[in-house]
């Protein structure tokens, strides 16, 4: 299983990108599959460069450093 500390952490050095466009992001689960499950909040909810954040930034810098990571969703996308 991930650890949890390890993910906020790299969230933690994510976030600062997300916060300089009006948006933010909150961990909400990781599966047992090594998949994180985030939701996407202000601005980067309702983004249509969202998907390509959540992929391009936030998937490659979790897989980056937690390795097991198998992939992110967001909870909050339509």
């Amino acid at each position: 299983m991930i650890n949890k500390e390890k993910v906020e952490e790299v969230l933690e050095k994510i976030r600062p990108m997300l916060q300089a466009d009006g948006g933010d992001i909150e961990l909400v689960e990781i599966r047992e599959d090594n998949v994180i499950k985030v939701k996407l909040k202000g601005a980067c909810a309702g983004c249509p460069g969202a998907r390509m954040t959540l992929q391009m930034g936030v998937e490659t810098r979790l897989k980056e450093e937690i390795p097991e990571v198998a992939g992110v969703e967001a909870i909050n996308f339509e």
